[in-house]
This record gives C-alpha cells, sequence and structure tokens, in this order.
C-alpha cells in the first residue's frame, strides 16, 4: 500500500535522475512540502481533494525554484536543490505552524473516495478493511492515471525534446530546443510529482511532519535502481510500471528486515549500502567476466 504511494515519488526521481541526469535534492523538502500543504489545507477546512491539488502546485513551485536557479543564475544543478531543499525546511514549519499536524478524525481523499462505493461497502467495514480498499482503489487509480499520463506526454514533441535534452543537450539546442525551459518543466513535473505523493502519505497515515522528507531522495533512488534491476528497462512503458513495481518491491524488503529483527534506526544504513551496491553493479560484473573466462578456460 505505502509502496504504491512512494512510487509517485520514485518516477518523480526518475524524471530528473535518469531522463535530465540531474540528481535533484529538492524532492526531499517537496514532499515534505506537499504534505504539510494538504494537512495544513484540511485542517482550516478545505475539500481534501483540493488540498492535494493546492499540494501538487506548492512541489511544482518548488521545482521551478531550483530550476531558475540553475538555469538563470547558472547555479549547479546539486548546489541548487540543496539551496532549495534547505529554503523549504522553513517554509514547510510555516505552512504546518508547528513540527508536525495531526489528521486524526479529519476528512482525507480516502474517507471521500470510499463513500463513493466499495469503501461504504458493510461486508469491508465489518472486517476493518474499507480504509484499506479505499487506500489501495485510489493509489492504483492515481498512479495508473499518472503513468498513463506521462506515457502519452512523452510522445509529443514537448516530452520528446525534454528526453533529447537529458540525453544530448548539445544536439538539442542545435535542434532548436530551448534546454534551459526544458530543464526548467523537467524539474516541475518531478516536483510536481513528488508533492503528491507526500500529499497522499500524509493523508494515509493522518499526519504530516516536517521532517519526513529527510532521505527520500535515497528511497527513490533506491526504487529506481530496483525496479530496473528486477523488472527490466526495455520500453518506456515498460520503465514506468517497473518504476512502480520497484518502489513496491523497495517497501516488501524493509518490511522483511524489520520482521528479522533489524532496528528501525538502522533503515537508511540499509537503504544507503543498497543503493550503493546496486549503483556498484556494472562495476563487480566487470570483475566477474575476466574471472568466469578463466574458469571456462581452466575447464
Amino acid at each position: 500500500m505505502l509502496g504504491l504511494l512512494w512510487s509517485l515519488m520514485t518516477i518523480g526521481v526518475y524524471l530528473t535522475y535518469r531522463i535530465l541526469g540531474i540528481a535533484d535534492l529538492t524532492v526531499e523538502g517537496s514532499i515534505a512540502m506537499g504534505a504539510a500543504i494538504a494537512a495544513q489545507a484540511i485542517y482550516s477546512g478545505f475539500n481534501p481533494f483540493l488540498a492535494t491539488l493546492l499540494a501538487v502546485g506548492g512541489g511544482m513551485a518548488a521545482g521551478l525554484a531550483t530550476g531558475l536557479l540553475h538555469t538563470r543564475l547558472k547555479i549547479p544543478p546539486l548546489l541548487a536543490g540543496i539551496l532549495t531543499m534547505i529554503a523549504l525546511y522553513s517554509i514547510n514549519l510555516r505552512i504546518l505552524g508547528r513540527a508536525n499536524l495531526s489528521l486524526l478524525r479529519m476528512p482525507t481523499v480516502y474517507t471521500l473516495f470510499g463513500r463513493l462505493g466499495l469503501g461504504e461497502n458493510a461486508f469491508f467495514i465489518n472486517l476493518g478493511l474499507n480504509q484499506i480498499i479505499s487506500v489501495i482503489a485510489l493509489a492504483l487509480l492515481c498512479v495508473g492515471g499518472i503513468v498513463i499520463i506521462l506515457y502519452w506526454f512523452f510522445g509529443t514533441e514537448i516530452g520528446c525534446s525534454l528526453r533529447a535534452t537529458g540525453d544530448n543537450p548539445q544536439m538539442s539546442r542545435a535542434q532548436g530546443i530551448n534546454t534551459n525551459q526544458m530543464i526548467v518543466l523537467g524539474l516541475v513535473i518531478s516536483n510536481g510529482l513528488v508533492a503528491l505523493s507526500g500529499a497522499l502519505i500524509a493523508q494515509q497515515q493522518s499526519y504530516a511532519d516536517v521532517q519526513m522528507g529527510t532521505g527520500s531522495i535515497v528511497i527513490g533512488l533506491a526504487s529506481v535502481i530496483i525496479g530496473e534491476v528486477l523488472y527490466g528497462k526495455r520500453g518506456f512503458f515498460s520503465r514506468l510500471i517497473s518504476l512502480v513495481l520497484g518502489a513496491v518491491t523497495y517497501r516488501i524488503i524493509i518490511a522483511l528486515v524489520l520482521e528479522m529483527g533489524m532496528p528501525a534506526h538502522d533503515l537508511k544504513l540499509f537503504t544507503a549500502i543498497t543503493v550503493a551496491v546496486a549503483l556498484a553493479l556494472p562495476v563487480f560484473k566487470s570483475y566477474l567476466i575476466p574471472i568466469k573466462d578463466s574458469l571456462k578456460e581452466a575447464l
């Protein structure tokens, strides 16, 4: 369930890390920003769906800030993301008005979605599953819609220009593509998706915390790499599906290691080691190939 919600953040990280070639640290602030805006809006009496849209707008504004710092002020993308992330901590604290905000007994997108049908089924209510069914159904609907929209978008002229900018910016400029605009657009879309993920996670957990974005970039990278390694990266649509499956698999792995007795405070260390090993796989393969060849010759 949480894997589906985090998969939106994973897709956002993929857009910058794989397509634009930027490790965008803005996501650590924008995921908390999405949660903060949605929680504060719901707490103030806004419709949860409108609150979620406001959260997406806040995330897109964060991506725009990073993009302008990089393209207009010529600040390196990594440093631009760090500056925005630092600024967002104070902004998120001002939005929440405190370190965390509870949404217990508040309406969320899940409770409203559940009232549309399956979530209000008496059978599921008696089993205590109506909230879980609502979360899974809405998450699947949201993730499926985002995947389809992105697949369509990256098949358009603008989407192809965005991918070309990441692949070869010099050639893209030679073809008349405004690469600065494409970079800003990619960062805006990415952080909008990350903020959407934060808003949905906050409503599922019934609270928003200013610290909830800490380490999210590593979680996103881990999910991207796990998805690519386990589920392949042939076509663009299959890559998007592998990102969703990678996020779900990562959550399953975390649940398993916790069940095996790993202390919760070691999870970030475990995630960092997982990402490091996955990124180093090509190097490991280069060491193993000569050993394999020598064994074949010996046999």
